[in-house]
């Protein structure tokens, strides 16, 4: 059994949006520490690491650990019908996720199904990068924006002091260059040089829900996995996207 509260519940919906761009349906881990979910999407490129700990909650009481299998979608379009200066409450209610949304004058309640998901993912990859840049979420999403005009995918080179952006496709080329310490790398780590692309799409995806202003660590090791990390509030949210191997 659970009872957990929020003061903010438009807070919750940016959490569950990080989720829901990637996987439809998934199994929170709900124990003393926190919430977690791990989960990879149906295509099998991404994965996603999600934990938010037990401070960010104004009211976090927790029995023992329980999995809520949810479908996520449905979650997403109920948190959007949440109004400014709504709490919102979490809790176990006889199989189902039950929330329930109070504001000064009101209170909603709405029961969402568990449902059994059987494709959990217990373990991140392990990988040795060799490049870490943290780049500004704002700046980065441009960046993607400009580069879909051209190509379905962009490649990512880190070099000395530089990380190169390249996007290339029949309307054209787009090769951009930040070096350290600018509006748009906030701080460039390289212990080797690494290369490799990606597929835009699942890219944008990844970076949609990072709020406005704060920044997105990328993880690079050539021709492997990148992991896309960035914080919603108190929450932590980690992406692995394969990269894309030309035929």
């Amino acid at each position: 059994m659970f009872d957990i509260k929020i003061d903010d519940a438009r807070y919750w919906k940016n959490c569950v949006d990080s989720i829901v761009s990637l996987i439809d349906e998934g199994t929170f881990n709900v124990n003393k520490d926190g919430i977690s979910l791990k989960a990879m999407d149906p295509s099998g490129i991404s994965m996603i690491s999600f934990f938010i700990p037990n401070k960010a909650f104004s009211k976090y009481e927790v029995d023992k650990a329980t999995n809520i299998g949810i479908n996520l979608e449905n979650l997403s379009k109920i948190l959007s019908s949440s109004r400014n200066n709504e709490q919102l409450i979490m809790k176990d209610s006889s199989g189902k996720l039950l929330i329930e949304f109070i504001g000064e004058r009101s209170r909603r309640i709405y029961r969402l199904p568990m449902i059994d998901i059987k494709k959990d993912v217990d373990k991140e990859p392990k990988i040795e990068f060799e490049s870490q840049v943290e780049v500004k979420s704002d700046s980065f999403k441009e960046v993607l924006k400009d580069a879909t005009s051209l190509s379905p995918y962009v490649g990512f080179k880190t070099e000395k002091d530089a990380f190169k952006i390249v996007a290339k496709g029949d309307p054209g080329e787009l090769e951009e260059e930040h070096s350290n310490n600018t509006d748009f790398v906030k701080k460039l780590s390289i212990s080797k040089a690494s290369s490799a692309t990606f597929n835009l799409e699942y890219l944008d995806r990844i970076v949609r829900a990072c709020p406005s202003g704060n920044i997105i660590q990328l993880s690079l090791k050539s021709e492997e996995p990148i992991k896309v990390d960035y914080k919603i509030g108190d929450a932590a949210v980690a992406y692995y996207l394969a990269p894309y191997m030309e035929s």
